[in-house]
This record gives C-alpha cells, sequence and structure tokens, in this order.
C-alpha cells in the first residue's frame, strides 16, 4: 500500500498521526500591530505568545512553506535568508537543507537570522532559539480563511510590510468573492470526495480545505464516515463508503507525490460505476497548492470553481 509522504500532508495531519491531538485551533489575533508600515519595535500575539521584534528584521530565516509564500506575496523576498527543504515555491526563495520537522538548532542560527517563522514547535525549537535572542514566529496551520489573513498581517507586521499585507489580504478577499459570485448555482446540492492520498485520507467540512469548498455549496460525502467526528476532521475512508457515497466530483490532492489521475482513479475496482469517474468529473490539484492556507488558496478556489464552470451541472 503507498503511503504519501509526511511533507505532503498538511501540518495537523502529521501531528494527529502522532500525538491523536485535533486540527484546527485558531491562532490568537495579533495585537500591538504597528500603526504604520515599517514601524518598530513591534509586538505580536501570534500562536507561539508574545513575539516582539526590536527592529526591522534583514535576515528572516522560514521553516514552512506556507510563510515563505506569504513573505514573498508581501514583499519581504529581499529579507529571506534561507527556506527549509519544503519550501518550493516561489522558485527564486534560497532553498536549503533545513528540515522543519527535524530542525537543527545550529545549521538555523550559522544564517544569522533576526526573525525565524515556522508553522510549529518541533523539537523545541522556539525554547532554544529564545535562549539565543532569536525571536520566533508561528504561523500554525489554519482553520479558517480570517486565520490566514491574520497571518499575512503578522506576516507584514513582523518585516515592516504591513500595507503590502494588508493589500494582499484585500486582493484574495476579492478574488475569492468574484469566484464564488460566478460559480454555478446548480450545484449547491453536488458531492465531492477529496483525496489527500491512495490510502483514502480525506478532510471533512470542518477543516480548512473543506470550508474553501464550502464556499461553492458543495456538500463533502467525508462528513458521514464513520469515525469522521473523531478524526479530527481527516478521516480515513474506505473504498467501500466511497463508491457507495457516488460523488459528483473527485479532487485529487495526491497527483504529484503519488501520481493519481483520472485514469489511476477509474482502474481502481468499482469505481468505474461513480458518477464523477462516469462524467469525467475527476479533477487533478496541485498537491502544495492545495495543502498550503497561503495566498494561492486562490488558485485553489479557482481550479475548483472552474471545474464545475466545465461540467455545468455536476449531478
Amino acid at each position: 500500500m503507498v503511503r504519501r509522504p509526511l511533507r505532503w500532508l498538511p501540518a495537523c495531519i502529521v501531528v494527529l498521526g502522532v500525538t491523536g491531538a485535533a486540527c484546527g485551533t485558531s491562532a490568537p489575533r495579533s495585537t500591538g500591530a504597528p500603526t504604520s508600515s515599517g514601524s518598530f519595535p513591534v509586538t505580536i500575539a501570534a500562536a507561539n505568545g508574545t513575539v516582539r521584534i526590536a527592529a526591522r528584521p534583514r535576515a528572516v530565516v522560514s521553516l514552512s512553506p506556507t510563510a515563505t509564500e506569504m513573505l514573498y506575496a508581501v514583499g519581504a523576498g529581499a529579507q529571506v535568508k534561507a527556506v527549509d527543504k519544503d519550501s518550493d515555491y516561489p522558485e527564486k526563495a534560497p532553498h536549503t537543507s533545513l528540515d522543519a520537522y527535524q530542525p537543527n538548532v545550529e545549521a538555523i542560527v550559522a544564517y544569522d537570522p533576526d526573525l525565524v517563522i515556522v508553522s510549529g514547535d518541533s523539537g523545541d525549537l522556539n525554547e532554544h532559539l529564545a535562549s539565543l535572542h532569536i525571536p520566533v514566529l508561528e504561523l500554525p496551520a489554519a482553520a479558517t480563511l480570517s486565520d490566514a489573513y491574520r497571518q499575512i498581517d503578522e506576516v507584514g507586521d513582523a518585516t515592516g510590510h504591513r500595507g503590502q499585507a494588508s493589500a494582499e489580504v484585500a486582493s484574495m478577499k476579492s478574488q475569492i468573492a468574484s469566484i464564488v459570485a460566478r460559480a454555478p448555482k446548480t450545484h449547491t446540492r453536488s458531492t465531492y470526495y477529496y483525496e489527500l492520498d491512495p490510502t483514502y485520507f480525506s478532510v471533512t467540512s470542518s477543516t480548512f480545505v473543506g470550508k474553501v469548498l464550502g464556499l461553492l455549496g458543495l456538500r463533502n460525502i467525508a462528513d458521514a464516515a464513520p469515525g469522521a467526528a473523531a478524526s479530527g476532521g481527516y478521516p480515513q475512508l474506505s473504498a467501500e463508503f466511497i463508491v457507495q457515497s457516488d460523488p459528483d466530483y473527485v479532487f485529487l490532492a495526491d497527483t504529484v507525490c503519488c501520481g493519481q489521475s483520472a485514469a489511476t482513479v477509474a482502474a481502481r475496482p468499482g469505481w468505474s460505476t461513480i458518477t464523477a469517474v462516469r462524467k469525467g468529473q475527476v479533477v487533478k490539484l496541485d498537491d502544495d497548492v492545495a495543502s498550503r492556507w497561503g495566498p494561492r488558496v486562490v488558485v485553489l478556489l479557482r481550479t475548483a470553481e472552474q471545474a464545475l464552470a466545465e461540467h455545468g451541472s455536476g449531478s
């Protein structure tokens, strides 16, 4: 049985698999934000507590692919000196072998950072860096779009780009509103199955991705799956449940990592009878875009909306 590499799974699934913890807890709202872009010192009420940044960072290390995308989106790219091995977008980011899940403090400190951004506190990294007086901004997996917007603002505050961060958030909100407005209203009863890996791990409507796709009026078959509530929003479904649920759409977030496609889905025993397969409504997603909660969530929503528009009523 093929297992999807951990680096392709949302951070909260990795935590869930290791500790049994639930996902989707919202981070605290930022307070003490600068009154104007570039004003320092700044204090941010982040997920890891109060973070004080004395001066505009000259050297930022990002150990989160989503944070890396946010940094470049708000115009802080020139301040980024190193990103972790999974930060593959944008291509111009200074990629390194730094590992967010097994952080090497000495390797991180070698870049002489005055700000490190993480999505979680692996190996007590936050404490180690605090002992060296290096500020750490923790941006955990977002539970809602509001969480994602707030994190972008926090990145803007932390790097001296509050104005650009606000503009990025406004642009995202505008684009998302336009996508939702033009989505075919005939899809309000269409169902979907969202695949994280070929072992049928999925998401429910309570997750970030589930809420985003819910904006289009789609109904998630995973919500009714046995054990869905206890899974923290990330249940492992059975092939029998998926086939019996007969989703109108299948969204594949395992195309790059695991080579899944409309053809591989159709070849699964019994799956040729599913409406999504019969009508050619198996939608390939970019794994990275589908697993991050930064600015490219707009791309994820647009891809889904375009699939709905292409296939008419969907049921």
